[in-house]
């Protein structure tokens, strides 16, 4: 099993940043059941003072091939281009074998 975390740090002067967080967890969790080798994701955006960042995407696929076709596949690319990418002032990610 593979792991690919991401996290953001919303650019403020992208707008809401609330609605913003909120249309990309919508649209990210509804990946869920469509892209092959993708077994789950979900996007946290309520967050503790603590954290630098504003939301984290958690995702776990049965392979790192899986996790390829996820970065590739047009649904995916749509989402991420609609919803996070032009809003994202900071984008980590972090990918591990579980």
């Amino acid at each position: 099993m593979v792991r690919h975390v991401i996290l953001w740090k919303i650019d403020e002067a992208s707008g809401d940043v609330e609605s913003i967080k909120q249309n990309a967890k919508e649209n990210l969790e509804a990946l869920n059941g469509k892209i092959e080798g993708l077994k789950s994701l979900r996007v946290i955006t309520e967050r503790l003072g603590s954290s630098s960042a504003d939301m984290m995407l958690d995702s776990e696929f049965e392979s790192r091939e899986a996790l390829e076709v996820y970065r590739t596949h047009p649904l995916h690319i749509k989402a991420a281009n609609s919803f996070v990418r032009p809003f994202a002032k900071v984008r980590l990610s972090f990918d591990f074998e579980a």
